[in-house]
């Protein structure tokens, strides 16, 4: 397996040039994105990649939890990249949503693809307020599967450029995850299930997990490990959650 790079993903332009009433282009709308570019952390896996995983995330420094998961994904034969997406500098309480999602999720897929992925061979994986942005890319994306992990915002929405969950899943375009804490006070039960009723209206499969005593993330490991006992919710959960993950893009991305 190749290690840890950085790279960057060049964004978009802007729509071609419009013609107003009077025959005059509107060079303001022409003007391109200034050749702005999403900062990429990323890991090759060795040989040709089977396809690529856009691993979404919230961290302003890449931690090293999520190296771990983009060398854990390369290993499975995944080109896994995670794009910085607080690049424009809005500030710490700036989520990402809307049309700068949208941009730099183009633009990674976009250098997923000159590095020869097939298009419909990327997935995107997200991790609380990023677990958002996955559904969300999934609706208006032709992503190969989508996974969100202790994704919020599921009866209202996390700001005004995003949606409800329970609005988005049943627009989705590609297979999605979701994987839930059922003890995680900020998508509690009844959100959940709202969630995964919801989700049976969409076209495509869905599958919404929730863990009993699980308080958020049953993916990632305790700080301070309890009991190793087979018996623990928590240790249980963790390598349910973390085989689901797996698999899910296994079944749908070949």
């Amino acid at each position: 397996m190749s290690g840890t790079f950085s790279d960057f993903a060049v964004l978009r332009s802007a729509p071609a040039p419009t013609v107003g009433a009077d025959d005059e282009v509107d060079t303001a709308a022409s003007k391109p994105v200034s050749q702005e570019k999403v900062p990429l952390t990323a890991v090759e896996p060795d040989g040709s990649p089977r396809g690529g995983i856009v691993v979404l995330h919230e961290a302003r420094e890449i931690p090293e939890s999520l190296k771990d998961l983009l060398r854990a994904l390369a290993l499975e034969g995944w080109l896994a990249v995670a794009p910085d997406l607080f690049h424009r500098g809005h500030g710490d309480d700036k989520e990402v949503f809307g049309d700068d999602l949208f941009a730099d999720f183009d633009a990674t897929s976009d250098w997923l693809v000159q590095r020869g992925v097939y298009s419909d061979c990327i997935g995107v994986i997200g991790f609380d307020d990023a677990g958002t942005a996955a559904l969300i890319v999934a609706t208006s994306r032709p992503v190969g599967a989508a996974v969100s992990v202790a994704a919020a915002g599921i009866v209202e929405p996390l700001n005004s450029d995003a949606i409800a969950l329970v609005d988005a899943v049943p627009k989705l375009q590609a297979p999605w995850l979701g994987l839930y804490g059922e003890n995680d006070p900020h998508t509690p039960p009844e959100h959940i299930e709202a969630l995964r009723d919801a989700a049976t209206r969409a076209s495509v499969a869905t599958n919404v997990v929730s863990y009993s005593g699980v308080e958020h993330r049953a993916d990632h490991p305790r700080e301070q490990p309890g009991s190793s006992d087979d018996t623990d919710p928590a240790e249980a959960a963790l390598v349910d959650a973390q085989t689901r993950i797996f698999d899910w893009f296994d079944s749908f991305m070949r």
